[in-house]
C-alpha cells in the first residue's frame, strides 16, 4: 500500500501544494501497520516520528509513580499523534503511544520533517498552522480541567467526540477526563447510558 492521499488531502486543507511539491513530500512519508495493543512510542526511547491515522484508534498516556495511567490524547482517522515533547527535543519519551485498534498510519520521521520544511516552504507554514491549532486545543483542555466539573467535561467530550467515546475502552476515557471508571459509570447511569 502506497496510498498517501489521506494525508495529502489533510495538508491541502491548509496549504496549496503543486504536483512537484506533493511528489517530493510523498518521498518523506511511510505507511506503517500496527496491531491492537502495539506501542509506537515508549518512555525512555526517543520518539522518531509523528503519525497520521489513516485507519484505527490510538492513545497517548503516561504512568505516574503510583502506577496510575493518565490518558493525554486520543487519535482516530484524520488525526495526528506522537510524544511531541520527545519528538521536538529529541530527548527520551515520557509517553506511551498505543494502538487501541488495529491501525494504519502514515508516519513522518523527525529528520524528514526538518528536511521538508526547508525544501518545501509551504510545508513549514502547514506545520506552523497545525502546531498553533494544537496549542490552542491543549490550552482549552487545560482550562476546562481547571474550571469545569467532571460532569461538564464529560458532556463537552460527548458533544464533540462521541465517535471516540464509542471506540475506546471506558477506563481510557475516564482517565482522559480525569476521573475513575466508577465515576464515569455513575455519570453514564445518571444520563441513562450503558457503561
Amino acid at each position: 500500500m502506497n496510498d498517501f492521499s489521506p494525508v495529502i488531502e489533510y495538508v491541502s486543507r491548509y496549504v496549496d501544494l503543486s504536483d512537484d511539491e506533493i511528489a517530493h513530500f510523498k518521498s518523506f512519508l511511510k505507511i506503517t501497520k500496527v496491531r491492537k495493543r502495539q506501542f509506537i512510542v515508549q518512555p525512555g526511547f526517543v520518539c522518531m516520528h509523528k503519525s497520521y491515522v489513516v485507519k484505527g484508534a490510538l492513545r497517548g498516556y503516561l504512568i505516574d509513580k503510583e502506577g496510575k495511567e493518565h490518558t493525554l490524547a486520543f487519535a482516530i482517522e484524520d488525526w495526528w499523534i506522537s510524544d511531541y515533547s520527545s519528538l521536538i527535543s529529541q530527548e527520551p519519551a515520557t509517553l506511551f503511544v498505543e494502538a487501541l485498534e488495529d491501525s494504519v498510519l502514515i508516519q513522518i520521521e523527525y529528520e524528514h520533517q526538518q528536511q521538508f520544511m526547508t525544501e518545501i516552504p509551504k510545508l513549514e507554514k502547514f506545520e506552523r498552522i497545525i502546531t498553533q491549532r494544537s496549542l490552542a486545543f491543549h490550552q482549552k483542555r487545560l482550562l476546562s480541567n481547571l474550571t469545569k466539573t467532571a460532569e461538564e467535561r464529560y458532556d463537552d467530550f460527548m458533544d464533540k467526540y462521541s465517535a471516540i467515546a464509542k471506540r475506546v475502552p471506558q477506563y481510557t476515557l475516564a482517565s482522559y477526563l480525569g476521573f475513575t471508571t466508577e465515576y464515569l459509570s455513575k455519570i453514564r447511569n445518571r444520563k441513562g447510558l450503558k457503561s
